[in-house]
């Protein structure tokens, strides 16, 4: 396990703040050589800690108007009825995340969809349809002042 020192935690945020940054400028924000900043971001890619690269999208560019968490519980507390549902919310493009939380719920979700349509026919027609799912709860995103998600 690579050891996170104030030196890769430095790293860790400004890779975080943005992805596209130059070794060179890298180096230059976390103080650091070029060649010792590249041999621990390296680290950190081959370590498991940096999984990968991604892109902040607008969602209004795509065309994604309305967002949303749900929560859901499942009917049945299986290992078998959780690999079922978690299969289908993989499956869903409109799941943009799903956890498995404790509570009184099971699973919190992301929803992206077009519009207010888009999301009640996913919810009635795909998410309330599966045999395990026993209760749906909806959470309206109508803001979001921090979003730090990559």
């Amino acid at each position: 396990m690579t050891k996170i020192d104030a030196t890769n935690a430095r790293i860790l945020r400004e890779l975080q703040r943005d992805g596209r940054i130059s070794n060179l400028d890298l180096a230059d924000r976390v103080g650091l050589s070029p060649s010792a900043c590249l041999r621990r971001v390296q680290e950190l890619e081959r370590s498991g800690v940096i999984r990968g690269y991604r892109a902040v999208l607008d969602l209004t560019q795509m065309g994604i108007g309305f967002v949303a968490y749900v929560t859901v519980g499942l009917n049945t507390h299986t290992k078998a009825a959780q690999e079922a549902f978690e299969r289908a919310a993989a499956l869903a493009p409109q799941v943009r995340e799903c956890h498995n939380i404790t509570g009184t719920v099971e699973y919190l979700l992301r929803v992206e969809c077009t519009d207010l349509a888009a999301y009640k026919h996913w919810h009635t027609e795909v998410l309330g349809i599966l045999p395990q799912v026993q209760s749906i709860t909806t959470f309206v995103v109508m803001g979001s002042p921090k979003d730090d998600r990559a």
